[in-house]
């Protein structure tokens, strides 16, 4: 890990300057709740953030915490359920993604907040990566949720985002851990977090892994048991018309015998590619310190799963204290 150097000199004082902190929330869809737990527990440990930017759900966690809704996202994600994470859903036809995220922007316009970045109380960034050129871009002014669902918008699953002009998809396609736009921030010290570090080699088959089963929750909100891909499939037969539907069946239905579905094999695909990605940007631009979530029994949809992913999230701070404050040191 990089070793932090001496306190920065205030120029008009000549003495040294408290060192930023930075925090960068990487990619990785319904796993992205954990960011709350780490946000949470670096709060509970005393340890002053100056400034966040994330990609994906991770931008999304950042925004809401830059604007100081986090506390309200924590208490509002511990209770949702899947009706109410179908209710988000708006299916379209495919075109260039399967939903449209317009419901979705909407209620986080209402629940959290849409100021212009630059009037956060926090500094804040968002990944976002150019259809058409392939760049990285880092959205720094504007509307907070249209930075957000710019960043979050994941190729085949959700439409890209038209904004000025130009066609944006999801930022981890390009940097799923942000360290480098944290330090371009003015961070001193990156704390950076990484969802997606133990999900290869989940297996497809689910009647050998129970805890993908919706039933599961312990309060029993999500219903009948069926497993997700089950109750996407059966979603989509109340909203599309029946010459439509093998499409989605077949994009979600859950056939083990016959090896992962095309929404699996899509995510799945794009985690491969993140995270190879990040292994190198990492290695390339390593943060001070790096926080590690166990989240590999968390599926890419299962939002219901929230207080399962915070607590997660708040488990690898404590892991990683230790050498959060070695790396901030007499800060």
């Amino acid at each position: 890990m990089r070793k932090t150097g001496s306190l920065r000199k205030d120029p008009l004082t000549s003495t040294p300057a408290p060192k930023k902190i930075g925090l960068a929330l990487g990619s990785g869809s319904a796993r992205g709740w954990s960011h709350i737990g780490v946000i949470r527990g670096l709060q509970e440990a005393g340890i002053h953030v100056d400034l966040v930017c994330g990609t994906s759900m991770g931008a999304m966690v950042a925004g809401a915490f830059a604007a100081g809704f986090i506390a309200a996202m924590d208490e509002w994600v511990r209770g949702l359920t899947w009706a109410d994470i179908l209710g988000f859903m708006d299916v379209r036809l495919p075109r260039s993604g399967l939903i449209e995220g317009d419901k979705m922007t909407r209620y986080f316009r209402e629940k959290i907040s849409d100021s212009n970045i630059e009037d956060l109380p926090m500094p804040f960034a968002a990944v976002t990566t150019n259809l058409k050129s392939g760049r990285e871009v880092w959205v720094r002014k504007g509307s907070l949720m249209d930075a957000i669902r710019a960043s979050m918008s994941m190729p085949g699953i959700l439409t890209p985002f038209n904004r000025e002009g130009g066609w944006f998809v999801d930022g981890g396609l390009i940097n799923p851990v942000p360290v480098s736009l944290c330090r371009n921030m003015g961070a001193d010290i990156v704390l950076a977090v990484d969802l997606n570090n133990d999900i290869m080699g989940r297996s497809f088959n689910r009647s050998e892994n129970n805890e993908t089963a919706l039933g599961q929750e312990k309060d029993g909100k999500v219903g009948n048991g069926q497993y997700l891909p089950n109750r996407l499939a059966s979603f989509f037969n109340g909203k599309i018309k029946s010459g439509q539907l093998s499409i989605f069946k077949r994009f979600a239905q859950n056939r083990p015998s016959k090896g992962p579905t095309l929404f699996e094999v899509i995510a799945t695909s794009v985690y491969i590619m993140q995270d190879q990605i990040t292994k190198h940007r990492l290695a390339t631009d390593p943060p001070d310190v790096l926080i590690l979530p166990r989240l590999a029994h968390i599926g890419l949809l299962e939002f219901n799963r929230a207080e399962e992913a915070i607590e997660a999230g708040r488990k690898a701070v404590e892991l990683t204290l230790p050498i959060i404050h070695d790396a901030i040191g007499s800060r």
